[in-house]
């Protein structure tokens, strides 16, 4: 359910599939972001992970540091990124990095698409609407002016596969919004508003 080229790859099915950077809660949604790899990446093949896996980035670096990493060795070859949302995904600092920079046109490192997922544990008692304060802010600016969309968690490939082709295509026909202030380290409490 929604509510709201470079990098095209054929798959053996001649489908296009697209190079994806996954955006998560390590700690507390590193099970579903392994799942979503497994099936979609690998089982069903409609997408090429560049996601950052644990480990792969020293935690002790500079703030800017681990932007210019993740901007530089991860997202700047791919052209989606999913931001999977769990119950606090919305409160970690390298998510809104992530998206940030992902949505940043530069000379280097070109947009991608955006679209998020909301996980089996996003709290909520209607699967059909979801709280803006328990969502990145980032992206919550970007669905609202049709830069991204947000949908349900689903195993359907076919599904999936569409998702991200529709946010690979929708990357250069809208205007994103990256006013939202930079968050400086991870945030606390139930909303960010």
């Amino acid at each position: 359910m929604v509510f709201g080229d470079l990098g095209n790859i054929s798959n053996q099915s001649g489908n296009n599939r697209h190079k994806v950077f996954v955006s998560y809660h390590h700690a507390n949604d590193q099970g579903y972001r392994n799942h979503f790899e497994e099936m979609f990446a690998n089982q069903f093949n409609i997408m090429v992970s560049k996601s950052v896996q644990i480990g792969d980035i020293d935690p002790y670096l500079s703030t800017d540091r681990i932007r210019q990493k993740i901007r530089d060795e991860y997202l700047r070859d791919s052209t989606v990124t999913v931001v999977l949302i769990g119950s606090q995904t919305w409160q970690r600092k390298h998510v809104d990095w992530e998206i940030s920079s992902s949505i940043r046109q530069t000379q280097f490192n070109p947009r991608s698409g955006l679209i998020g997922i909301l996980l089996p544990t996003y709290p909520r008692a209607n699967s059909n609407h979801y709280d803006k304060n328990t969502i990145p802010p980032r992206l919550y600016d970007n669905i609202q002016c049709g830069f991204a969309k947000i949908y349900n968690w689903s195993n359907d490939a076919s599904l999936v596969q569409s998702w991200i082709h529709e946010a690979f295509q929708r990357r250069n026909k809208e205007i994103p919004d990256n006013s939202y202030p930079s968050f400086s380290n991870n945030r606390s409490g139930e909303r960010w508003q």
